[in-house]
């Protein structure tokens, strides 16, 4: 599905809501499993290492390389369409919206591998991407549109899981909560399901990171 809508992006234009919306989920179906694996291998890894264990190390070691490298890849091919089509073609909130939080995403996950230099590329460019769709979103969308939400939602997990603030984090996810809350009345029905997901989804996030127990915290983003 990624190549087929690629050569849709190298036709020009700016894509339709639909054709976005695909685009995104076949990139994110490409880049789960192998960040689920990722974490797995390196849970494992880590594992072994704190108790001293040396039996097979070399091979999980070189099995979450293989991993990073695929990863990198796929952010980094990401990272170049959006720069080079899909960001210079974005006319409306929405799109530009979109695609710059899409940016920082996949910015993102390359910060949660990334050591030295990359990953403070990689955490960078995230930041810079964020910021620039929430600059966007806060003049073009309502506080209660799904696509604004789900923006602040993976900001937040960005500022707590590869910045370490978790206060900033909180305060950005609780800020979102409580503007959507503020203009609930306005929900149309159409956007109620997505926007009160993404709600929930923030309260369940401050929840976790205000208790004293957020060892086991996996984060949905």
């Amino acid at each position: 599905m990624v190549t087929h809508l690629k050569e849709i992006v190298k036709m020009g234009g700016e894509l339709s809501v639909d054709e976005r919306n695909l685009l995104s989920v076949a990139y994110k179906n490409v880049i789960g499993a192998r960040r689920v694996s990722w974490r797995n291998i390196s849970a494992i890894e880590q594992k072994k290492v704190s108790r001293g264990s040396r039996k097979h190390i070399s091979t999980i070691r070189e099995y979450r390389h293989r991993i990073e490298d695929e990863l990198e890849k796929v952010c980094r091919d990401v990272v170049e369409e959006l720069d080079e089509r899909l960001i210079p073609s974005a006319s409306t909130g929405g799109s530009k919206v979109f695609y710059h939080k899409m940016k920082g995403d996949y910015c993102r996950y390359l910060a949660e591998f990334a050591s030295g230099e990359k990953h403070n590329v990689a955490v960078t460019s995230a930041h810079m991407a964020y910021k620039t769709a929430v600059d966007v979103a806060r003049t073009e969308l309502t506080p209660t549109h799904p696509l604004r939400l789900g923006l602040a939602l993976n900001f937040s997990v960005f500022y707590y899981d590869i910045l370490n603030s978790p206060d900033l984090a909180c305060d950005l996810a609780k800020q979102a909560f409580d503007d959507a809350i503020d203009e609930l009345d306005s929900l149309t029905e159409e956007s109620y399901p997505g926007s009160t997901l993404v709600m929930q989804l923030l309260r369940d996030n401050l929840a976790l990171w205000t208790s004293s127990d957020n060892d086991e915290l996996e984060l949905p983003c």
